[in-house]
């Protein structure tokens, strides 16, 4: 079995894209009647049921603030799905920018926060980047920031939704890449990226706590004896051990919220991942059918079921992010290869 952070990454990915067209849908009556059971990728539908983008306006005083480019006239209109461009197997924006930083470390030989952001502004304000519908709260409110005029390290906020830990993984994977391994450093690197766009008490020590679940699972611990054993926020594994006798939806909608706030998405996604510790494909399927913010939620149990578990090759070979993955042509033309080659 084969134990890296590689594997949580490309286990991010597939979540993600198992739970795009079914991303927050919060009345699952309407989930199973447009969707049925899901086994598989696949492509959104309008309408979108459950969509509040016709509660939203998105009026970008600048071109520095344009994130959506040609997306923004859907905004105000009822049911229009928020990934409705995306076809079966791609991934929302947030998993874009996940991939974006990977490549990134890779084709840099280093993480460099300055540099990474430069990238960011860049790519996000470059029409047809990406074709995805919605931007989250914290994208709009650091494009506002950055337009004002605000140096890149300050033009995050203070949110402290479950997207706040989307790029992770990619990053983790990034560094693991390049060589740099050191749990420390990997800290370090998280919760520098994660401050710059949600300086948030609850994002941070959610942050803090996947990274020391992924460090700890890198080094060929279990599942669950990587929660049983580290000390995580707000977490009982007394508690886990009761709701896994349950149907999902009993648990993630009944007890639990399915919404997007932390500390208590955390929380959902790890019921996830320790009543589908050894099945990477029923805990992916399991956290989308619950609907609600499945997608944000699938980052954490897929980058934690995919680092012990195998990500099927059919998953990989219909993940449309696969083909953005290959940097061998571009590392050959880079100085970098022949620096880590030295």
């Amino acid at each position: 079995m084969s134990v890296s952070l590689q594997n949580a990454f490309l286990g991010s990915l597939v979540a993600d894209s198992v739970s795009m067209p079914v991303h927050w849908y919060y009345n699952v009556q309407d989930l199973d009647k447009d969707y049925g059971e899901i086994t598989d990728f696949m492509s959104p539908k309008n309408p979108h049921p459950d969509s509040i983008l016709w509660r939203s306006h998105f009026d970008p005083k600048s071109p520095k603030s344009d994130i959506l480019h040609g997306q923004k006239k859907y905004w105000g209109k009822r049911g229009v799905h928020y990934h409705q461009h995306l076809k079966a197997g791609e991934n929302t924006l947030n998993q874009q920018l996940s991939a974006e930083l990977y490549r990134f470390i890779i084709l840099h030989g280093e993480f460099s926060i300055e540099h990474w952001l430069q990238r960011y502004v860049h790519v996000m304000l470059t029409p047809g980047w990406h074709n995805d519908t919605y931007a989250e709260e914290y994208h709009r409110a650091f494009f506002e920031n950055y337009a004002k005029g605000k140096p890149l390290l300050a033009c995050g906020v203070s949110d402290y939704h479950i997207g706040a830990l989307s790029l992770i993984p990619g990053l983790l994977a990034g560094l693991e890449a390049i060589g740099q391994t050191d749990p420390a450093l990997l800290m370090e690197s998280v919760l520098t990226l994660v401050r710059t766009t949600h300086d948030n008490s609850k994002a941070l020590q959610a942050a803090t706590d996947l990274t020391r679940i992924l460090i700890q699972l890198n080094q060929n611990y279990s599942v669950r004896d990587t929660i049983e054993s580290l000390p995580l926020a707000g977490i009982s594994v007394r508690q886990l051990n009761k709701w896994e006798k349950h149907r999902d939806r009993d648990i993630i909608g009944g007890k639990i919220s399915t919404a997007c706030y932390l500390p208590e998405s955390f929380l959902a996604s790890l019921f996830f991942c320790w009543k589908y510790h050894d099945d990477f494909s029923k805990g992916v399927l399991g956290n989308a059918m619950v609907g609600g913010d499945n997608c944000h939620r699938g980052v954490v149990v897929g980058s934690i079921l995919g680092i012990h578990n195998e990500v099927s090759k059919s998953w990989l070979k219909n993940l449309k992010m696969m083909n953005r993955l290959r940097c061998d042509a571009q590392l050959l033309e880079s100085n970098q290869l022949s620096k880590r080659e030295s």
